[in-house]
């Protein structure tokens, strides 16, 4: 891909790629600026040395895509059919310029629970261990950096480094890096009584707006204060939510749209996908083995929707052995070592932690997927525990469906032709990661010919609902006593052959009485 554009006088530019499959490098009127690897990601490079200021400038992004096991891929496959679909590649999300001072702030790490927030400020005057940033650091100190928080009364609350006794504390954390921590509880407002802070939850997702100043550079974000743990609850452990016991009621969302494969047409897509599914009585979306543009996230992060996040596999598929066989009840399965093994250990290792940092801020993010149904699976305990070394603060199913190891936060099971099984003492929550996937293909609005894939086929849409019904309503509902934590419907949409969906794939028809799969879905509910 090329592309010509001008640049204004003063700055320094930045070219930000949001995702480019699976292997991109790039040039600048003729310079190399550098090259990344994976293709779900995004990804900034400096290119001010090489900016003509005076005239035209020549992009040039050259992207290799050939479905490489090594790199995280998906379910992308070049003959497409069944549980496989039709492959992206080159690039898939934005590409923008972005003009900033010398001194810049370049990233933002914030945490939060239900009573404070630290947020980490990265400017441009940090250690860059890629060496790809190209930005002279001789005479340039960091200005000093002024944050303001706006309260949910409309009143603000100031941060400037003069005062740390008011609820905060801002101190340098490293060279070019700042951290402010902010209790909440510790807020004195003008009449002298103390703030209470509003919570993010599913029924009231407050976001807090904030903004930081540094020298010339501004930067406005949001917070939200939530906490999601696993506690005893009644000697069961549950998933909590803000300290209170909250039943995962999620639908597996594939991501796919029939008018731009990866992407929908417009980013609202995502914002009605989410309010589609709340109105069935869904609180969680599992994003399955795909990482969306910023627009998904915060539109959860707006309407109060819960994203459990697969991480993207790699390596080599087994449809007999990691699908087949075990939703049989027969399991064989290896470490996942094969030709190639370490540079794919190496790559997947940080495509995870970059996927948990790239999401940290976002509210909604409450829990992880590392691996599903054995696709890919390698030392899963160990990447189980390099994934809380990143963010303690989620939620990780190590394993879901089966080949369970030592360490998960989750018993992840999938049940589409076996029998729920819940210990006697459950030492953890039971998750029904993935069930139902019953299919019914509208007329007039299949993707193909012969798409009719799922588990169990229905007549009509009267026969689909009925089918969901009995699902939760003799395996699902009664679990919960017996500690049965949430439960995920396969899927949201039809997608491509398959059509398991609650919608089509064109998402024009709801396939299922949407007041009595609510009524079901929530019956169950512990709030």
């Amino acid at each position: 891909e090329g592309a010509a554009f001008e640049v204004e006088e003063g700055g320094r530019i930045l070219l930000h790629l949001g995702a480019v499959d699976q292997v991109a490098e790039i040039f600048l009127n003729g310079h190399f600026i550098g090259k990344h690897e994976g293709g779900y990601l995004p990804f900034t490079f400096d290119i001010t040395e090489h900016v003509n200021r005076k005239g035209e400038n020549w992009l040039v992004v050259k992207a290799k895509d050939t479905l490489s096991y090594r790199y995280p891929y998906g379910k992308q496959r070049k003959a497409r059919g069944g549980m496989w679909y039709t492959p992206v590649s080159g690039i898939w999300q934005s590409v923008w310029l972005e003009r900033v001072p010398e001194v810049y702030i370049k990233n933002l790490r914030m945490e939060a629970d239900t009573e404070r927030v630290t947020i980490e400020v990265a400017s441009s005057l940090e250690e860059d261990p890629s060496g790809c940033r190209k930005v002279g650091k001789a005479g340039l100190e960091m200005p000093p950096l002024e944050m303001e928080i706006t309260l949910h009364d409309g009143s603000s609350y100031k941060v400037t480094g003069a005062d740390n006794r008011n609820g905060y504390s801002i101190a340098k954390a490293g060279e070019g890096r700042y951290k402010i921590t902010v209790d909440m509880t510790g807020i004195r407002l003008s009449d002298g009584s103390l703030y209470q802070p509003r919570l993010w939850s599913t029924k009231n997702p407050y976001l807090y707006r904030v903004k930081l100043t540094m020298g010339e550079d501004c930067v406005s974000s949001y917070f939200g204060l939530r906490v999601i743990e696993i506690k005893e609850i009644n000697g069961l452990p549950r998933v909590c939510l803000n300290h209170k016991p909250l039943f995962l009621n999620g639908v597996l969302d594939q991501g796919y749209f029939c008018d731009g494969i990866y992407l929908p047409a417009n980013e609202e897509e995502y914002e009605r996908d989410v309010l589609r599914m709340q109105e069935l009585g869904i609180n969680l979306l599992r994003k399955h083995i795909k990482i969306e543009p910023e627009w998904f996230y915060y539109y959860c992060d707006v309407h109060g929707m819960l994203v459990m996040q697969d991480m993207v596999n790699s390596g080599l598929y087994s449809m007999m052995k990691d699908t087949a066989l075990p939703t049989l009840g027969y399991y064989q399965k290896g470490d996942g070592k094969m030709w190639g093994f370490k540079k794919r250990k190496k790559f997947f290792l940080g495509h995870m932690r970059e996927t948990i940092m790239h999401l940290q801020n976002h509210p909604s993010v409450v829990a992880y997927t590392i691996f599903n149904e054995g696709w890919g699976q390698f030392d899963s305990d160990a990447m189980y525990e390099e994934a809380r070394r990143v963010d303690d603060s989620r939620l990780y199913d190590a394993t879901s469906g089966w080949f369970p190891r030592k360490k998960s936060d989750f018993d992840s099971q999938h049940i589409y032709f076996m029998s729920l099984k819940i210990p006697e003492h459950p030492k953890m929550p039971v998750l029904v990661s993935e069930c139902g996937g019953y299919s019914y293909a509208v007329p007039g609005h299949v993707y193909a010919k012969y798409s009719n894939y799922g588990y169990g086929g229905c007549a009509d849409g009267h026969q689909l609902t009925e089918q969901i019904v009995k699902l939760y309503e003799d395996t699902i509902l009664p679990g919960i006593p017996k500690g049965v934590c949430g439960s995920i419907y396969t899927q949201l949409s039809d997608v491509e052959d398959e059509t398991n969906g609650f919608y089509t794939y064109d998402r024009k028809v709801c396939k299922v009485d949407k007041e009595r799969i609510r009524s079901c879905l929530t019956s169950g509910f512990m709030v």
